[in-house]
């Protein structure tokens, strides 16, 4: 979309929101399950109907719904906003961080019939909540027979990266490094601080050890983020003249950092509009709107999980399992 375009849809856009919405304060309603989200237009603050965001994201060349993994609510919006899109636009491409670009194949023979659920889960080794979170996507894009992209690098690679830094990459085969961008390391240093306080707090480590492993973690991480960023464009260039949803992790795009920051970098002309989630804590009257205005152009809502853990040496344990070097993966 040009950029005059984009200039046009903006009064459009706060039409919209002064019809749609109303004062978030003292009217907002507590999303009563998992299931259950509010939307919230976060410049003006108003909450919003689905098909005002709709109608609102509809003419953006990419729009992109950041989940927490699992979450109802999460899944349940991007289904809904799925269908509210394409009822806007037949010309709807799907992109997704759920599957590893080298399972496209499996994808693509499941789209066209060839293989089955169960084989799909296997070939295109799908999420361990693919029935539970993302079935009602795939079966969506299947009946209307819109395109779906797998957008994310090779786990095998990533978690190479992770082990051994950049330089892995010096070890594939041209086949396999051709999947990648051709900058599968570009960055930014507002995600990078984000990523090393979420990882170790906001001083880091002083352990030249400990800076190292991270460091190689947050390169996996970019690899991650610059594949998905390429996968769009391909996407783009693939079909011509179609919207692009991606669905992603809410770290890869939350404050239009990660993926949306280094699809910007590549792509300085698109429109991209992001939804991101916000915990509404149990113990607070009002959402704690504040401090997330700056995660995404719309809001939604959410209910808190449930703590997966109380007992902080189970955490820990569990922390150490997740982190440790996988035998099944040679590098």
């Amino acid at each position: 979309m040009t950029a005059t375009k984009h200039l046009l849809v903006i009064p459009v856009v706060l039409s919209l929101l002064a019809l749609s919405g109303c004062a978030l304060s003292p009217n907002t309603t507590r999303p009563a399950t998992l299931y259950d989200s509010q939307l919230v237009d976060s410049q003006s603050r108003q909450v919003l109907s689905l098909e005002a965001v709709a109608d609102a994201a509809m003419q953006a060349d990419v729009v992109v719904i950041g989940e927490h993994h699992g979450h109802q609510a999460s899944h349940l919006l991007q289904a809904r906003l799925l269908q509210q899109l394409h009822s806007r636009n037949p010309n709807i491409v799907l992109t997704l961080e759920q599957f590893d670009l080298d399972r496209q194949t499996a994808l693509n023979d499941y789209l066209a019939g060839i293989t089955g659920e169960t084989e799909l889960v296997k070939d295109a080794k799908a999420w361990d909540n693919y029935r539970g979170s993302y079935r009602p996507l795939i079966e969506y894009a299947r009946h209307h027979q819109l395109p779906v992209l797998a957008a994310n690098a090779p786990a095998d690679i990533v978690r190479c990266v992770g082990r051994q830094g950049p330089d892995y990459l010096t070890s594939l085969t041209d086949s396999q490094r051709r999947q990648l961008p051709d900058q599968p390391f570009l960055d930014t240093p507002a995600y990078r601080n984000k990523f090393i306080t979420a990882i170790t707090g906001s001083h880091g480590s002083n352990d030249p050890a400990i800076a190292q492993r991270m460091d190689n973690v947050y390169q996996a991480q970019l690899v991650r983020d610059n594949t998905m960023a390429d996968r769009i464009l391909q996407a783009r260039r693939q079909y011509p003249d179609h919207q692009i949803l991606h669905l992603t992790g809410t770290f890869h795009s939350e404050q239009k950092l990660g993926t949306v920051a280094l699809l910007k970098q590549r792509a300085p002309e698109l429109s991209i509009v992001v939804l991101s989630p916000v915990f509404w804590p149990e113990d607070a009257v009002e959402p704690p709107l504040q401090d997330n205005l700056n995660k995404g152009d719309f809001l939604y809502l959410i209910p808190p999980l449930a703590p997966e853990f109380r007992n902080s040496e189970r955490r820990q344990e569990a922390m150490t399992e997740r982190f440790k070097d996988r035998s099944g993966t040679d590098c």
